[in-house]
C-alpha cells in the first residue's frame, strides 16, 4: 500500500483505530482531570499531601496491568474480538457513569474506584487491539497500521491532557468533566460497533482464572520464545524511558525554563508530534517490511538527544525578573531555548523509529494461537518498567542528589548500554523467530 492513510478507507482498520483512539483519549481526560482535582481541591479538603494522592492515583491505574494482563490475553485469544471489544466499551460507559457521580458529588473514594476500573478496562482492551491488527491487516499493511496506531495513541494522550486542563478551568468544571468522559465513552462504543467480525484464534482454550498462576505461566511461555522476550523488554524500556522524561517535564519547564502551564503543554506537544512523525515514517523507511533495521537509529537518537538535552539545559541562561513565569512566545524569543525544543522533538521522533518496529515484530512473530497472551505479557512488563522508572527517578534525584539535566544524561547513557544489549540479542534470535512463525509452533 503506497500510503498508509489509505487504511482509513477500510472499516477493518478505521473502526478499531477510532475505538482505541477514543479509549486512550478518555483514559487521559479522566486521569489528568482527576489529578488536577486532587491537586487543587481534594488535597486541602481531605487534609492529605498532594504527592500522596497523585501517587495513589498512578498506582491504582497501573495495578490492573500487573493483576489482569495475562488473564486478558487468554480472553482475547478465546473469544471473537469485535463482540468482545463492544462488551468492554459498554463497561467503559458504565465506569464513566460511576466517575461522573464521583465528580459531581465530590466523592473521591468513588473516583479512585472508577480509576482502578478504568485501568482494568484498558488492561483487557490492550491485548485485543494489538492481536487484532495482524489478523485484520495484510502483510504489507502491518507496519503502516502500527505507525498510525502509535501516532493515534500519542495524540490521544496529549489531547486528553490538554482537554482535561481546559475543562478544569471552566465554571461548573466537575459537570463539564463528567459530561465529556461520558460522551467520549459513548463515541467509543459506537466506533466499536463497526469493527468487523474477527474469528477467535483458540475458541476451545480453557481459561485459568487464577491471576497469579496464569501470569507466571504467560511469562514462562514468553521466556521460551527468546526473540519475543527481548522484543518485549525493548518495548517496556521505551515506556521506562518515556515515563522518565515526561514525568519530569512540568518540573523542568517551571524550574529550569521558568515557563508557565502553556510551556508544559508545548513541550509535551513537541514530544508527541515527534513520536507521531517518527512512527508514520517507519512504513516508508522499511518499505512496508517488518524489520528491525530502524532500531539502531532509534536507539542512537534516544541517547544523542537525551545527552544533548543535558548540555542545552545546563547552558541555559534565562533572566527572570520578579519571579515571573514565561510563556511559549517569550521562550521562543530566546535563542538558547530553541535547542531544548529541538531535543525534545527529536527525542520523540527517535522514539517513533524505535517503538514501531518492535510492536510490528511482536505481532508478526508471535504464534497465532498465543498472540493476545504475548501482548498480555508485554503489558505486565510495561507496568513493571513504568513503576521502576518512578523509583529510578526518585533515587537519582533525591537519594543521589543529581539535578534534572543530570537525570537525562544518566538515562541517555543507560540507553546506549541497554540498546546495544537489546539489538545484539534480537539479531541473535531473529532467524529462529522467523522459522517458528512459519511453523506456527503451539506448545
Amino acid at each position: 500500500m503506497a500510503n498508509q492513510f489509505q487504511l482509513f478507507k477500510h472499516r477493518r482498520f478505521s473502526a478499531m483505530f477510532f475505538t482505541q483512539f477514543l479509549g486512550a483519549f478518555n483514559d487521559n481526560v479522566f486521569k489528568q482531570a482527576l489529578i488536577l482535582v486532587l491537586t487543587y481541591t481534594a488535597a486541602s479538603q481531605l487534609g492529605m499531601e498532594v504527592s500522596i494522592l497523585n501517587n495513589l492515583a498512578a498506582m491504582l491505574f497501573i495495578l490492573p496491568y500487573f493483576l489482569f494482563s495475562a488473564l486478558a490475553g487468554q480472553i482475547a485469544d478465546k473469544f471473537e474480538k469485535s463482540k468482545l471489544t463492544q462488551f468492554i466499551k459498554l463497561l467503559e460507559l458504565i465506569i464513566m457513569a460511576i466517575a461522573a457521580v464521583g465528580f459531581v458529588f465530590e466523592w473521591y473514594g468513588l473516583l479512585f474506584v472508577a480509576l482502578f476500573l478504568m485501568g482494568t478496562h484498558s488492561t483487557f482492551f490492550g491485548p485485543i487491539k494489538y492481536a487484532y491488527l495482524p489478523q485484520a491487516m495484510k502483510e504489507d499493511e502491518l507496519v503502516g497500521a502500527n505507525g498510525l496506531f502509535q501516532m493515534g495513541t500519542s495524540l490521544a494522550i496529549l489531547l486528553g491532557m490538554i482537554i482535561a486542563g481546559v475543562l478544569t478551568q471552566l465554571s461548573q468544571s466537575l459537570y463539564w468533566i463528567s459530561a465529556t468522559v461520558l460522551i467520549i465513552a459513548v463515541l467509543g462504543y459506537l466506533a466499536a460497533r463497526y469493527i468487523p467480525m474477527m474469528p477467535a484464534v483458540q475458541p476451545h482454550l480453557k481459561i485459568n482464572w487464577n491471576i497469579i498462576t496464569t501470569s507466571l505461566t504467560t511469562i514462562r511461555y514468553l521466556y521460551s520464545l527468546p526473540f519475543l522476550f527481548f522484543v518485549i523488554l525493548g518495548n517496556s524500556w521505551f515506556w521506562f524511558y518515556g515515563a522518565t522524561f515526561l514525568t519530569q517535564t512540568p518540573e523542568f519547564s517551571k524550574v529550569i525554563l521558568h515557563g508557565d502551564e502553556s510551556v508544559v503543554i508545548f513541550l509535551l506537544t513537541l514530544f508527541s508530534v515527534g513520536v507521531s512523525i517518527g512512527s508514520l515514517l517507519c512504513k516508508s523507511l522499511t518499505k512496508n517490511q517488518v524489520s528491525l533495521r530502524l532500531l539502531p537509529f532509534g536507539i542512537a537518537g534516544l541517547s544523542i538527544f537525551a545527552i544533548d538535552l543535558y548540555f542545552s539545559l545546563s547552558g541555559l541562561n534565562i533572566d527572570v525578573n520578579n519571579a515571573t513565569l514565561l510563556g511559549v512566545g517569550e521562550l521562543f524569543a530566546m535563542n538558547s531555548s530553541w535547542r531544548v525544543f529541538a531535543d525534545l522533538f527529536f527525542l520523540g521522533f527517535s522514539g517513533g523509529l524505535y517503538i514501531v518496529p518492535l510492536y510490528a515484530s511482536m505481532q508478526a512473530y508471535a504464534p497465532r494461537s498465543h498472540r493476545a497472551r504475548i501482548v498480555g505479557a508485554n503489558n505486565i512488563f510495561n507496568a513493571i518498567f513504568m513503576v521502576t522508572s518512578a523509583i529510578f527517578a526518585i533515587v537519582v534525584l533525591n537519594t543521589l542528589g543529581l539535578t534534572l539535566p543530570q537525570l537525562f544524561l544518566v538515562t541517555g547513557v543507560l540507553n546506549l548500554a541497554f540498546g546495544a544489549f537489546l539489538y545484539t540479542k534480537l539479531h541473535k534470535h531473529v532467524k529462529n523467530a522467523v522459522m517458528q512463525t512459519h511453523d506456527d509452533i503451539v506448545p
